[in-house]
């Protein structure tokens, strides 16, 4: 090509690139094309998101430390410098305003559990003192009252009970202290359950979005814009694995908790016990797994489902059942009211029923107690003691009549309704820690039950 090669291989090079006359040319992508469905979803529901932050006095220690804790170190310290300091300690989470009229805020009961301030930051920018409604540790639902003129907006609830596997989920929160974070994945299942340290949350939405610290309370938004659920926890050591409570039965407790303040436990009249070895290969088993029916209360939805005392009942709402503790927590999280599915095996036959949960009230809670545990109460300032049955667990520990009932299980009695709560918790334990009061001294004593 000699001297003229390099000119010649520009000038081919640059006919090469060259555009042929007509060729269509790329449009720059405008907003119209990049709002999508989650984009859309997003700016209906964030500005309802708030940022919540809740201060709580927490116990501290002085200069010295833990590791000097003993008489020794007290003295030469002295007390100032031993004893615990109240410390203020703020946690994070995220929350959905679900009335802007009243300023009603759903969010999680962790997120503002022992909280002595509340505050909750809009999208806009405004900082709104709250006070809380009430919550429900079992669900772990809490309702928030923002201040100001209520001139707020709201998200729209969606309808949980229409969610379909597979479609996108999108989650607004602050995480780790990020206001108003989107992301977005689907929902992986819905019906799950998780346990807990305090037992058993059930009937949950399973989705793959990332849900982190912070992201507690906020909503799962489906790309209609409507709130299906509320964020709630991560499965430990898992990615891609986190869970929300579907937003159908958290509105239901919303309702109990706005209109009295609390929310009635379910009710379905069944007592029973764990499965052993023996009974485990007897049911045809292959492990001791569910609950064994040993008593169903008269006239309670247990009965009136079918259910007969010498079933197993082997799955509550759809979630197989391992032991008795399992079948309590779910209980605990299963709205009054609501239609539950029972999976039972009566002999070497599975039969299916239906149960729908009636309210667990004081007078449940009185007739538990003379049943399962021989004692008869009277209210008044406190809980008293007027009758112990013969042969009976509270005989058997000694209680009498004119004793003072003070605690059951962590319950303290302060009125009718620790009573009926303590009862509902404690109605299944072989072992119940009571606190008795007799001639104006407090006692501690563990009352077995057989």
């Amino acid at each position: 090509m000699g001297r003229f090669g390099p000119w010649l291989l520009w000038c081919i090079l640059s006919l090469c690139l060259v555009p042929a006359a007509g060729a269509a040319q790329t449009a720059p992508i405008g907003r119209e094309a990049r709002l999508t469905p989650v984009v859309t979803a997003v700016k209906a529901v964030a500005p309802a998101v708030v940022n919540i932050t809740s201060a709580r006095k927490v116990a501290g220690r002085g200069g010295v430390g833990p590791l000097f804790d003993d008489q020794l170190f007290r003295h030469f310290f002295g007390p100032g410098m031993m004893e615990p300091q109240n410390q203020t300690e703020e946690s994070l989470g995220s929350g959905v305003i679900i009335d802007g009229t009243k300023g009603l805020v759903l969010t999680n009961a962790h997120v503002i559990a022992g909280g002595t301030s509340i505050k909750a930051r809009l999208l806009d920018g405004r900082v709104l003192a709250a006070t809380l409604v009430g919550s429900d540790p079992d669900f772990d639902v809490a309702v928030l009252r923002l201040s100001g003129d209520g001139n707020l907006p709201q998200a729209t609830m969606g309808d949980s009970a229409d969610i379909m596997i597979g479609e996108t989920a999108i989650a607004i929160g602050n995480p780790f202290g990020y206001t108003n974070t989107v992301t977005t994945g689907v929902v992986s299942a819905v019906g799950r359950s998780l346990k807990h340290e305090g037992g058993t949350y059930a009937d949950l939405i399973q989705t793959d979005t990332a849900i982190n610290p912070g992201n507690s309370g906020g909503p799962l938004v489906n790309l209609a814009g409507e709130v299906i659920g509320i964020n709630m926890a991560i499965q430990a050591g898992a990615e891609g694995i986190g869970f929300a409570i579907p937003i159908n039965k958290a509105r239901r407790v919303v309702a109990q908790i706005v209109d009295g303040g609390r929310v009635t436990p379910a009710w379905l009249g069944v007592s029973g016990q764990d499965v052993d070895a023996r009974t485990a290969r007897y049911f045809g088993l292959d492990r001791p797994r569910g609950l064994l029916v040993t008593d169903v209360a008269k006239g309670s939805a247990a009965e009136q489902a079918g259910l007969r005392p010498g079933d197993l009942l082997t799955s509550v709402g759809g979630t197989e059942l391992d032991d008795k503790d399992q079948y309590l927590g779910i209980l605990r999280t299963s709205p009054v009211g609501e239609a539950v599915a029972l999976a039972v095996r009566r002999g070497s036959a599975e039969v299916r029923l239906t149960a729908v949960p009636t309210a667990f009230s004081e007078k449940e809670a009185v007739a538990v107690a003379g049943e399962r545990w021989g004692l008869s109460v009277a209210f008044g300032k406190g809980v008293a003691v007027t009758g112990v049955a013969p042969g009976s667990p509270a005989a058997r520990l000694g209680l009498k009549a004119g004793d003072a009932l003070i605690q059951i299980g962590g319950e303290k009695l302060a009125n009718q309704a620790a009573f009926t709560r303590a009862v509902y918790l404690a109605r299944m334990h072989r072992t119940v820690l009571v606190m008795i009061e007799r001639g104006g001294r407090g006692y501690y004593a563990r009352m077995g039950v057989n």
